[in-house]
């Protein structure tokens, strides 16, 4: 995803369930545009803020992640299909990757 919300790259492994397709698309998607991981959303409802969920594009669930270089949102990953903890995870490894 590139700082405006549109895909660059997407991939999906086989046997992945559907509807992941699109929740990766929406964590990386909201992630980029507030440049913020998506867990920062899911962390200011549980502080007691739902209002945040009336902003568009929000996505509640770790697993959207930005990508920072020199300061600066360049894009972002988003990845799903299994608990957004471990979505998370594989999303930052996927940044650390080289």
């Amino acid at each position: 995803m590139n700082t405006a919300g549109t895909l660059v790259y997407f991939e999906r492994i086989e046997d992945t369930q559907t509807v992941s397709m699109d929740i990766a698309i929406m964590k990386a998607k909201a992630a980029a545009t507030y440049r913020r991981p998506t867990r920062a959303f899911l962390d200011a409802i549980n502080k007691g803020g739902p209002a945040i969920m009336t902003l568009p594009g929000v996505v509640a669930s770790p697993g959207g992640v930005p990508i920072f270089v020199d300061g600066k949102v360049i894009g972002a990953v988003g990845v799903s299909g299994v608990t957004g903890d471990q979505d998370e995870q594989c999303a930052k490894a996927g940044i650390g990757a080289k």
